[in-house]
């Protein structure tokens, strides 16, 4: 007997039943269509989805969803010049003014993010479910703060989420197909799980989890004129692994280019003190001849191309992030056509929007998601976007200075997402926006062979601003 009958009177909607309703038809379908019926709750949907795709069709997508249109996240006012600093000019990263902006930091975090949620569902505080008997065994949905997460010695997933009014322990079986999405939870993020609340009113029994994400029918902005940005990242000028050679390669293939934009991000130079033995990896110990050295490797670029330069870890700015940008004490050699920018920045490239991030964040997510690792950036940058923040995890490797708002969050969404740190070169495109992780400028070092890291030095990605294709580049 078929899950789904003609006439549909099925309420409760479950990831595999949908699955195999659509295989009854000869269909294969999207795991975003999956997730936009279970959100939507609409049984006849998938019948309607069915009714409707072309006879050809093999695989049902986001365009067979009926009245979906393509979606721009906001407006684009085009400036004069080409390039604006939307968020992450200098001077804006401000400072810690003391214990209060913590609790300002954490209310932004998860009002701005639960926000994104409610566009999706109805939500009730934790403290209403919890205190009315009359929600006992009565769906509802629920959004908060992981605040922890762990596995229970039966396998399944438990997460104790907090909003403004209380917290409870949400409980995702391993056996319901929830438990794929409950596996991914890291601390500090902010979700949504729709399900039901326990006899006792002590666990909340997760069917379907809600992250802020992004559309399913977003629609990236292109350039309306011609016009190539190349990535790159994590230069390192300084240690004795880093590549000139390739550099120099690099900066006359740019004088044969119809490249309109270089963008950096982070890790310029090695730095001084980064990590114990490091003198004995630098060719240049001193940290302003670094710089300089960096400031002579960009006069080396043709003066037409517009470059932008953000830090990383390894740079001469505080380590907790939002960033500042380069101090000007170390910046004298740079050429007049660089632009600083701080570690995150928004830049509007001819109505393109580009997220620069080093990506530190990424070796907590690493640490936090089953089967990640730095071979797969981007999958990294996939996750950053289905929360809608850079650095999701509080408090681990990555130091985070809690200012009274939240500036790492993914607010508003840009077309490309450009990361480093990893040195492994990683492309992904996710519900419209494009995750470039363009690699690194030196070779193998001695941490990463002892961690059997293998990095891809010496490549460049370039995008053309009007297809928003990207194309690599490696000089070898």
């Amino acid at each position: 007997m078929p899950i789904f009958s003609r006439d549909l009177v099925l309420v409760m909607l479950d990831a595999q039943q949908i699955a195999i309703r659509f295989l009854e038809t000869n269909l294969q379908v999207h795991p975003d269509v999956v997730r936009y019926i279970l959100e939507k709750d609409e049984p006849d949907l998938i019948e309607r989805i069915i009714a409707q795709v072309p006879k050809d069709t093999i695989v049902v997508s986001t365009r067979h969803l009926p009245g979906l249109n393509a979606t721009r996240d906001g407006t684009r006012f085009l400036c004069d010049p080409s390039v604006e600093v939307v968020s992450g000019s200098p001077g804006t990263s401000g400072g810690v003014n003391g214990t209060a902006d913590y609790l300002f930091y954490f209310r932004d975090r998860f009002t701005r993010l639960g926000g994104m949620i409610r566009t999706r569902c109805s939500a009730m505080p934790i403290e209403a479910l919890t205190r009315n008997p009359r929600y006992r065994q009565e769906e509802c949905t629920i959004i908060g703060m992981v605040t922890e997460v762990k596995t229970t010695t039966n396998g399944h997933r438990i997460a104790e989420l907090e909003d403004t009014s209380a917290n409870i322990s949400a409980l995702f079986r391993k056996d319901r197909p929830v438990f794929l999405d409950a596996e991914r939870l890291v601390h500090d993020e902010v979700v949504g799980v729709k399900g039901k609340l326990s006899n006792d009113g002590k666990i909340f029994f997760g069917d379907t989890l809600y992250r802020p994400d992004i559309r399913i029918d977003n629609t990236p902005f292109k350039s309306e004129k011609p016009g190539k940005a190349a990535f790159i990242s994590d230069v390192h000028v300084g240690s004795n692994t880093f590549l000139p050679d390739c550099w120099d390669k690099f900066a006359n293939w740019l004088r044969e280019s119809d490249i309109s934009y270089i963008l950096i991000a982070g890790d310029l130079v090695d730095g001084i003190g980064i990590y114990p033995g490091q003198e004995r990896e630098l060719s240049i110990k001193n940290i302003y001849e670094q710089y300089d050295m960096f400031g002579e490797l960009l006069s080396a670029i043709p003066h037409r191309i517009k470059i932008i330069v953000s830090p990383g870890n390894h740079d001469v700015v505080r380590g907790a992030e939002p960033q500042p940008v380069i101090p000007e004490e170390f910046t004298k050699k740079f050429p007049d056509n660089c632009m600083l920018v701080e570690n995150p920045a928004l830049v509007n490239l001819q109505g393109v929007r580009v997220l620069m991030y080093h990506g530190r964040s990424i070796d907590d997510m690493i640490g936090q998601i089953p089967g990640a690792s730095y071979e797969e950036s981007g999958q990294m940058m996939m996750e950053m976007l289905q929360r809608r923040h850079l650095a999701p995890v509080y408090g681990r490797k990555t130091p985070i200075a809690a200012g009274r708002s939240d500036r790492l969050i993914i607010d508003p969404l840009p077309e490309i997402l450009h990361t480093g740190h990893v040195h492994i070169k990683g492309l992904t495109t996710y519900r419209g926006v494009l995750g470039i992780n363009a690699g690194t400028w030196q070779s193998q070092t001695a941490f990463q062979k002892q961690m059997n890291v293998n990095p891809t030095p010496a490549q460049a990605v370039v995008v053309d601003l009007q297809t928003l294709v990207p194309e690599t580049f490696t000089f070898l």
